[in-house]
């Protein structure tokens, strides 16, 4: 369910957090998601790492009270601007899958 959704996900869990560490980002996602996702580290960290070389996040070695280095990322104007993007083409999806599933029949672009 997740696959192709990962960037956005991740982007998102950024936007509400501020700054954070990658555990963190996995426990916003969680938390935000009422525990329906819950990945793996292996699973964000690489598009943690994708998502920094792509300009979209930012990230700086901070050292925590317990005297533990950690990244953390935040996201930059670029990111937030796809984030934004993103958000568009995912409400153009969920409403017409809606209206397939729901009855409900989403409105029609005029091109």
């Amino acid at each position: 369910m997740l696959k192709g959704h990962l960037d956005m996900i991740v982007l998102a869990a950024l936007s509400a957090a501020g700054s954070a560490h990658g555990y963190a980002v996995i426990e916003e996602i969680r938390r935000r998601s009422g525990g329906a996702f819950d990945l793996p580290e292996g699973t964000i960290y690489p598009a943690l790492h994708r998502l920094e070389q792509a300009g979209l996040l930012k990230s700086n070695w901070m050292t925590a009270d317990s005297g533990r280095r950690r990244r953390v990322y935040t996201l930059t104007k670029t990111g937030s601007r796809a984030l934004a993007e993103r958000r568009v083409v995912w409400k153009q999806f969920s409403d017409a899958i809606g209206g397939l599933l729901g009855g409900n029949r989403p409105r029609e672009n005029p091109a």
